[in-house]
């Protein structure tokens, strides 16, 4: 009875603790720019600012590593977001015409971003229609007491904080029209409020401004109109100098006026001259309509920030001294809509400050991937040195977001994330912790003639601009040439040497230097047609490189280029620094190039004779989308025809005219037994679209030798998968069934030596199955099948090492599968047991499917948008996450007395619960839930998975509580029964 009770039969409970301790998924942190911002706010006095989206979040961000995010129940836009100075509340304005009230809360130890409250305001029946009562803009004053809501009909509302209260003070209209003067009534009402201003000395007045020009001074206590400004062009927004005695308005018609606040006059009909330090827009549009700026002048310094995408918002980092008679602005933060800018105001020049941050990864769009851990610390000194050395106009003032305190430990290993881009860039990315931080960028395109070289020139003469426009920011989505787009990277980090693949069959041999360089590269082509008769390349042409000496900055430079022919986009690379090869792959074969002495090894042309797809790149095959629907419904037919005399088949056969059957997936170099069981040596595997695998022996001269003899290759084996399923993944496993070392790890007495004793294995991971053959006779040992009819495909795989959290001695390698539906299943090593599965990303999210990268350490990177990464954890010690804390310091702390929608702590940080009550109590039931979980029931190895707690819906007040007497009524019963046995509680009974 209690085994059925306690646990599924068949489960090894000692195994399933190994797996716990092992194994645990958690989405941790995004990384990058947030999707489509739609409103920003700063908190001086804590130092914080918050962005939010057009998709309903919140990212509140302070020093490096201080980050939170909430999500709006509603995907309405963010449109405004005002703090509550020193109190850790900020106030959030929704497209749906809502207001939301979050609050920074603290639970064991860290900070979380908690909504309190919400409002929405009615209308006067009768009176007001539901438009007229849209919120156009919001006024929280100084006291952060009363909130004021202007609206689309002209009416200004007020709010009691933190309570968001309705106060029955609510100015309209039509109050306002009485004290007009008859010429300015003209019979029009005034328009929508479009800014709501305080008064800087005096908290009892407050600016109104209309849409249609009128500015109005109101004083809060009397209720009347002090003065009035008579504006006649349409307004966009009004800001007070700090002396509170003139204001400035700001108008559609690109123009702004200074206006004086005097108490003689009521009537104001012609503003005054003033100086202005800082505006965006403004520009002519006949002229400059596709600009975007911000003008930045003081005295008779004038510069135009000319940004590549529209200006979200800004605001200044100032002295917040009320007694100070001058802002002394230091720094310029600007939101715009695809990134962060921040300029020095107090450095000569005003540079711009590296964010450490809210990169931009999108900067050009992201085509391709790579991370890197352990980094060694010379590499990494060297890299970070090129990347200063890009930067010379930038200001390293310190960063001065910096408020809360970031609490994770530093990373005890330092990790790369590569990112290749469109524009033919590479960039290196510090991704040890929750701030993915830029370090350097290598450029491809000064390799070759690009058509952008001969623009350059006819610019250069051209006469200096008025305004001095000066262009800022790195978003640039325009590559010169598509050609030059990165497909693939490797690189090694005991070496130095990186490896870079484009779209244009080009092959780039890179070396780190210190020093900057001028010289020629060297030049191969490669033939992987080799001379085969009836194919005609269709596509594009390749990059022709510069002749000549090149000029190249310290960091990576090129030394060698290998050009593919014909020019298809290369679709596999490997590098192996201690034998000087690399390997590579397109749609038409593969080869090998030793770039020591600058020599082709070997050109394997892999084409089925019916593949025509493959002469034609990309832009040319839209005539074969007639052939491709033929074939999917013939593969639909005949699997429903099949399936009616027989049980549905697990693998689907693919025919060996399928398109693109030559595609080469994969490249891997390896060390192991290939032409008999007694002598290893360096070997080459290939896998392709068709399910073939080609294994080549190398014959590699020692390093002394290298100069006086060619690597040799000789085809060892080749092997054609029954069921012809792409091949994703090669890897060649050692006698102890682990992975084999990379390249200098143990020459340098970095890594264990491989077993070389016993029999190899090698690991071939197509779409559809996971197969382990031994070496060298290439027989089968075990495989994995996964269920073709459910349309579930493998695509990405990684073999990582998962330490326990119970010890840091044990650890077991893992294969880590990532399908088209989205889910990632792991498995044993060389087993192919399945071991968890865990739900990642949208099936519908392909985009993020196909951007996915794994780590050696069993984390991984996906794209949930052009300019974010999604950080997830797949190991239960490894975990990458924000752990912060902002102390903070208010009167009636909503959060502790009233109803709220809060976010309970989770290990990722993301995962959403409802709790429908006081969370005083809801803490209570909390701590019950813990000691629960730790109880001789459900804390113990044999604990089933009939009592689990699903965090991830909707949880009720009732569900926690019938749940804690589900485990009061479960370890009476277990107590009662391990008496009866004579065993002491906490012991099961099998």
């Amino acid at each position: 009875m209690m085994k059925f009770r306690f646990r599924r039969q068949g489960n090894d409970p000692h195994r399933e603790k190994i797996k716990q301790d092992l194994f645990a998924f958690n989405k941790t942190v995004e990384h990058g720019f947030p999707n489509q911002p739609s409103a920003l706010g700063y908190d001086p006095k804590l130092q914080l600012m918050a962005i939010g989206t057009k998709s309903g979040a919140i990212k509140l961000y302070g020093a490096p590593g201080v980050e939170m995010t909430g999500l709006h129940k509603d995907t309405s836009a963010v449109t405004q977001i005002h703090f509550l100075h020193g109190q850790g509340r900020i106030l959030c304005l929704l497209d749906d015409n809502t207001i939301h009230l979050w609050e920074i809360v603290q639970r064991e130890n860290r900070s979380y971003l908690v909504e309190v409250n919400s409002f929405t305001l009615p209308g006067r029946p009768g009176i007001e229609s539901s438009s007229a009562t849209r919120v156009t803009v919001m006024l929280l004053k100084l006291s952060c007491n009363l909130l004021a809501l202007g609206t689309e009909g002209g009416g200004v509302h007020f709010l009691e904080l933190p309570s968001l209260t309705l106060l029955n003070r609510s100015l309209f209209q039509d109050q306002v029209m009485q004290s007009l003067p008859e010429e300015y009534k003209c019979g029009k009402s005034l328009g929508p409020v479009e800014s709501l201003q305080e008064h800087p000395k005096n908290s009892d007045k407050i600016l109104i401004g209309y849409s249609r020009g009128l500015v109005v001074l109101w004083d809060l206590n009397s209720r009347h109109v002090e003065n009035l400004f008579l504006g006649k062009q349409q307004l966009e927004s009004l800001v007070w100098e700090r002396s509170g005695n003139r204001f400035v308005s700001s108008h559609s018609d690109g123009g702004y006026m200074v206006w004086s606040v005097s108490c003689s006059k009521l009537c104001t009909h012609e503003p005054v001259s003033g100086p202005v330090v800082l505006f965006s827009g403004g520009m002519p549009r006949a002229s400059y309509g596709d600009r975007h700026c911000l003008s930045i002048l003081q005295d008779s310094s004038h510069v135009t920030l000319d940004f590549t995408s529209r200006v979200i918002d800004f605001f200044t980092i100032h002295c917040a001294e009320p007694e100070q008679e001058f802002d002394e602005a230091s720094m310029l933060v600007v939101l715009l809509e695809e990134e962060l800018v921040v300029v020095d105001l107090q450095t000569p020049g005003w540079p711009t400050l590296p964010a450490p941050y809210l990169a931009p990864l999108h900067s050009s769009a992201i085509t391709c991937a790579s991370h890197i851990s352990n980094v060694p610390p010379k590499l990494w000194e060297r890299v970070i040195s090129a990347g200063q050395l890009q930067c010379p106009l930038n200001s390293y003032e310190n960063w001065p977001i910096c408020g809360g305190k970031n609490l994770a430990p530093e990373s005890k290993q330092k990790e790369l994330l590569l990112t290749g881009h469109e524009d033919g860039t590479v960039r290196f990315w510090d991704a040890s912790g929750v701030s993915l931080k830029p370090l350097y960028k290598l450029s491809t395109a000064n390799i070759f003639q690009t058509d952008c070289d001969h623009n350059d020139s006819s610019t250069q003469g051209a006469e200096e601009e008025w305004p001095p426009f000066r262009k800022v920011g790195c978003f640039d989505p325009y590559s010169d040439d598509p050609r030059l787009g990165i497909q693939k990277i490797s690189l090694c980090k005991y070496s130095g040497k990186l490896l870079v693949a484009g779209t244009a069959g080009q092959v780039i041999v890179l070396v780190m230097s210190d020093e900057k360089s001028d010289h020629m590269i060297d030049v191969a082509t490669v033939d992987l047609l080799q001379d085969r008769e009836g194919f005609t390349w269709k596509g594009h042409d390749r990059l022709p490189p510069k002749s000549g000496s090149v000029v190249f900055a310290a960091g990576f430079q090129p030394v060698a280029l290998v050009q593919c022919l014909p020019p298809a986009a290369v679709t596999a690379v490997t590098l192996h620094a201690e034998w000087n090869l690399i390997a590579f792959g397109t749609s038409h074969g593969f080869g090998l190039f030793d770039y020591h002495r600058r020599s082709p090894v070997l050109a394997r042309c892999t084409l089925h004779p019916n593949d025509s797809l493959a002469m034609e790149g990309p832009l040319s095959r839209v005539k074969s989308l007639k052939k491709s629907l033929r074939q999917s419904f013939r593969r639909i037919r005949k699997s429903r025809v099949s399936g009616k005399k027989r049980a549905v088949r697990r693998i689907e056969p693919r025919s060996a005219d399928d398109s693109l059957s030559g595609v080469v997936r994969c490249l891997c170099f390896a060390d192991t037994f290939l032409k008999d069981g007694t002598h290893h040596g360096p070997t080459l595997w290939a896998g392709t679209n068709s399910g073939s695998v080609y294994a080549y022996a190398l014959d590699v001269p020692s390093q002394e030798k290298f100069s006086e003899r060619n690597v040799e290759a000789l085809l060892g084996k080749e092997i054609q998968l029954m069921h012809r399923a792409p091949v994703v993944s090669i890897a060649v496993l050692d006698g102890r069934g682990n992975p084999l070392p990379e390249p200098y790890e143990v020459s340098r007495d970095l890594a264990k030596a491989p077993d070389m004793q016993a029999s190899h294995s090698v690991l071939i991971a197509s779409e559809e199955q996971f197969k382990v053959f031994a070496l060298p006779k290439v027989s089968a040992k075990t495989k994995f099948k996964l269920t073709a009819h459910e349309g579930c495909r493998v695509r990405k795989v990684a073999l990582s090492n998962f330490t326990s959290v119970s010890s840091e001695e044990y650890s077991e390698n893992s294969l880590v599968c990532l399908t088209n539906l989205g889910d990632i299943h792991v498995f044993s090593v060389p087993s192919l047991r399945p071991q968890v599965r865990y739900d990642c990303v949208r099936k519908e999210d392909i985009s993020g499917i196909a951007s996915c990268v794994f780590t050696k350490t069993g984390q991984g990177f996906y794209l949930i948008s052009p300019s974010e990464y999604e950080r997830f954890s797949l190991s239960a010690r490894v975990i990458t996450e924000p752990l912060c804390r902002v102390e903070v310091e208010r009167p009636h702390d909503l959060s502790d007395n009233s109803s709220c929608s809060t976010i309970l702590p989770q290990a990722n940080g993301t995962h959403k619960t409802q709790v429908e009550s006081k969370p005083s109590e809801a803490e209570g039931l909390m701590e019950e839930l813990r000691s629960a979980l730790s109880s001789p029931v459900l804390g113990s190895p044999n604990s089933s998975a009939d009592l689990t707690l699903d965090t991830t819906g909707e949880l009720t007040m009732e569900d926690v509580k019938d749940f804690l007497t589900t485990v009061d009524e479960a370890e009476n019963n277990f107590r009662n029964m391990a008496e009866e046995d004579g065993r002491p509680p906490g012991i099961l009974i099998n």
